[in-house]
């Protein structure tokens, strides 16, 4: 009996662990950098990430993929591995350590986008068109970089006459047959387990906190389970002794489908894609939802708990259209609502938040769907990624758009960071799409997405001062560039908000006070 309930404590203690992101200095939020390139991420976290309360960045798949010319090197050639080498149009592996030892020197953690359910499409071809120049053949299943052979596929456990996922509800077409063409890694077996698990040890070793697994729902749980059992410790170099890898998986689950996310919750958090999907219609006032409904926001709602959450507004997929979410997601195309949208997201205690950095592309609307959705990251004439400049005002240049600098979200993510571990109270609506709430007494958010103005003396739950509200401004030395918010010695102040401003919310916290 003692030997089980061993056992059962060292498994309850890796899982417990992979639910734990490691942020360092009260950081609680990570931000994806889709698409940068290393020495693009490797700067960034020097000179604004860590200055600016990050606690983390999402990376893009480092692996070796396909490199594909028709269409022109579209973003998704990265989710088509053909090795596990760590050369891809981000950079090469000296570059990619070179990023992970400055980021973790400024204590900003890596979380890499693993792709380890398949390799590339089945209609590859064969050749050496790979971002390292390996040589592979997709129409025998052979690369010789892993290696891998047409053994340690799923093509033989696939039931459909296609070798493609046809139909969503019957369980074992998802986990064992292809999705959209991309070749289906036989994950129960012990020596595929063991090529996945060396290439995400290789980058624990080098100092990584933790993965974002791509399409965990067409892998078994228990396949996932066992690939994870075999993960090294995170590097004691930056990381406390025994830390497990942070999990986060990818699971799209908006109800529907016999997949749960709930089976994917035992092993490391989930992506909750219902967060978007319905704070997006709730944002937009689409069928007739308000504001004032977002009293009992997170697993009120139906979704997962928060201690299995990753909560975002939109992802690299469903700002495209893909994914989940479809057209209610909002994004940094609307972006008056999207700052509202990801304020609301940072002030709330939901789960353990990402932000989004994305670039812009020339969008081509026919019947609701973006014909060029495939659009990769801004680039040079041969297909290689453009630099991330800066501008003088802050901004990025080069058709990066850097939401996560936006001086609205960015002051979000360090509202975050001072009322993290507070409670959600004093909460206030007008029934409609008028809304306040503090966090315990360390911050406080005003929120107006109706079509009149909001006037009202609110409860905040701050001790008496004068505040800087950082959605308009923030504080610098002994003055504030932007609003500013008299709280009485009762907690109580005075909100007048126009629905017309350019930002219509309001957001204070103990450290902007002056």
């Amino acid at each position: 009996m003692k030997m089980k309930l061993l056992i059962l404590a060292a498994l309850l203690g890796l899982s417990f662990a992979q639910f734990d992101p490691h942020m360092k200095n009260g950081r609680t939020s990570m931000v994806h950098l889709f698409e940068w390139r290393w020495a693009d991420i490797a700067a960034e976290c020097e000179r604004y990430l860590a200055p600016n309360g990050f606690g983390g960045v999402q990376i893009s798949p480092p692996s070796e993929s396909i490199v594909v010319t028709n269409p022109w090197h579209p973003w998704w050639q990265r989710y088509q591995p053909i090795s596990y080498n760590l050369c891809s149009r981000s950079g090469n592996e000296n570059e990619l350590k070179d990023m992970i030892t400055r980021c973790n020197n400024v204590g900003v953690n890596i979380y890499v986008d693993a792709v380890i359910n398949h390799m590339c499409g089945s209609g590859g071809g064969a050749g050496t068109h790979s971002s390292c120049g390996s040589y592979f053949n997709a129409n025998t299943k052979d690369f010789p970089s892993v290696p891998y052979s047409a053994w340690d596929f799923n093509d033989g456990k696939c039931n459909t006459g296609s070798g493609e996922i046809e139909n969503y509800n019957d369980v074992n077409q998802v986990r064992n047959c292809r999705l959209v063409g991309l070749l289906d890694l036989a994950l129960e077996k012990d020596y595929v387990r063991g090529k996945v698990a060396d290439y995400m040890n290789k980058l624990i070793d080098m100092g990584v906190a933790g993965f974002r697994v791509d399409a965990c729902k067409h892998m078994w749980p228990g396949d996932l389970s066992a690939v994870y059992g075999r993960l090294n410790n995170l590097n004691t170099k930056w990381f406390s002794s025994g830390s497990k890898p942070f999990i986060f998986q990818e699971v799209i689950d908006l109800g529907g489908e016999p997949i749960k996310a709930s089976e994917y919750t035992g092993l490391g958090r989930v992506t909750e894609f219902k967060y978007g999907a319905k704070l997006g219609n709730v944002i937009r006032k689409w069928n007739g939802e308000k504001l004032s409904y977002l009293s009992n926001w997170g697993e009120g709602w139906g979704m997962m708990p928060t201690g299995k959450a990753l909560a975002f507004v939109d992802n690299h997929d469903n700002q495209r259209g893909h994914g989940a979410g479809g057209a209610s997601i909002v994004t940094f195309w609307d972006s008056r609502l999207y700052k509202m949208a990801v304020g609301l997201m940072l002030a709330h205690p939901y789960g353990v938040t990402r932000v989004m950095s994305s670039y812009r592309w020339t969008r081509n609307i026919v019947n609701g769907q973006d014909q060029n959705d495939w659009i990769g990251p801004p680039s040079n004439g041969d297909g290689s990624t453009k630099p991330v400049t800066i501008n003088a005002d802050s901004t990025c240049g080069n058709g990066w758009v850097c939401e996560h600098r936006w001086r609205q979200i960015k002051n979000m993510v360090i509202f975050r960071n001072v009322v993290n571990g507070q409670t959600l109270s004093n909460w206030w609506s007008n029934g409609g799409n008028q809304i306040a709430f503090s966090r315990g007494s360390r911050g406080f958010i005003v929120i107006n997405n109706d079509d009149w103005a909001l006037d009202a003396t609110l409860n905040t739950g701050l001790p008496g001062g004068t505040y800087c509200d950082v959605i308009s401004g923030q504080k610098e030395g002994s003055k504030c560039t932007g609003k500013q918010v008299q709280v009485g010695g009762d907690g109580r102040a005075y909100f007048k908000i126009s629905n017309s401003e350019e930002d219509p919310f309001i957001a204070i916290h103990a450290d902007s006070k002056l």
